[in-house]
């Protein structure tokens, strides 16, 4: 069985091989029509070319080239009419010779949306009645019997994972854009969520005066519950001069157990790392993952407006 399934691995890394060769004129054609549709890409095939078929509709889907599958069956049973002559119709078939495919193609035709066929066959009818066609055709399937669609559906694939991806890049399509149709996702919002999203703001922000003694500081770390707490001004409390941190409370321990007369504005750590309230939160995180720390405070043009821990980004599921 583990000789068999190393095999099988092999010949379906061939296929894809295989593919790269073929790719030409008729694809960079397909990436074309594609990129120039004013419709939506419908992409339709049966058995396991519908599974696939599905699978490179979500791709497209996701990564900025509109699309939706469509079964050929039930297109001949009022599905077509899903399909206008702004669309691009893409469908599959290994052996380019499908009945329901073959049923619905010329009235497609006749329609005059943009037909592209990625079949297993360059001499098959539907290959012939396509506007473009992919060859994706395969040496031996990796089933012994060389007969269930196994190298095929994978090579199918790759090909369709290759157009999307050629009309993400001519898009321009990004991160944030991938985002935008992944909202509920970790990557949605990793790449969407704002420092101001997650933040704690107004009087959640803890923060003394810089006269404060040690005692009032700790006080205040202890009541807002972030292990830390900012050193502002004592004539404005939205100008940020320091933090003081329970870890700088732990290496002052080491040094003195005198704190009753102590001063925060001697003890406080200067200028400390900021970000603002408008820079990712993913951002934050990886600030946080540099230096070695756990809060940071929120600056919006030299005016304290937030305080981040961890917490609130685990919180988040940003981390």
């Amino acid at each position: 069985m583990l000789a068999r399934g190393r095999r099988v691995l092999q010949l379906e890394a061939e296929g894809i091989a295989a593919l790269v060769p073929r790719l030409g004129e008729d694809f960079a054609r397909a990436c074309q029509t594609l990129l120039q549709c004013r419709g939506r890409v419908i992409v339709s095939g049966i058995g396991k070319s519908g599974h696939v078929a599905r699978k490179i509709a979500a791709t497209f889907a996701s990564t900025g080239t509109p699309a939706f599958f469509v079964h050929p069956a039930e297109a001949s049973h009022g599905d077509l009419g899903m399909v206008t002559r702004d669309d691009v119709f893409l469908a599959l078939s290994n052996s380019g010779n499908t009945e329901e495919l073959m049923a619905i193609v010329p009235l497609i035709k006749r329609m005059g949306a943009a037909l592209i066929l990625m079949t297993g066959n360059v001499q098959s009818p539907l290959a012939q009645l396509a506007d473009i066609h992919l060859d994706a055709r395969v040496e031996h399937e990796a089933c012994p019997l060389n007969l269930a669609p196994t190298t095929s559906t994978t090579a199918a694939l790759a090909l369709g994972d290759a157009l999307a991806v050629a009309l993400l890049e001519a898009r321009g399509f990004s991160e944030t854009d991938f985002a935008r149709s992944h909202p509920g996702g970790i990557l949605g919002r990793r790449l969407l969520t704002r420092i101001s999203d997650v933040m704690r703001a107004g009087p959640a922000i803890p923060r003394v005066a810089e006269n404060s003694s040690l005692t009032e500081a700790l006080l205040e770390i202890t009541r807002k519950r972030m292990g830390m707490t900012l050193v502002v001004t004592a004539t404005d409390p939205d100008q940020l001069l320091g933090i003081f941190t329970d870890g700088d409370l732990r290496r002052l321990l080491e040094r003195s157990t005198d704190l009753g007369s102590i001063q925060i504005n001697s003890v406080m750590t200067r200028s400390p790392k900021t970000l603002r309230s408008d820079a990712l939160a993913v951002e934050a995180l990886r600030c946080m993952d540099e230096r070695q720390i756990t809060q940071l405070a929120v600056v919006d043009d030299h005016r304290v407006v937030g305080a981040l821990h961890l917490h609130d980004l685990l919180a988040a599921k940003i981390a």
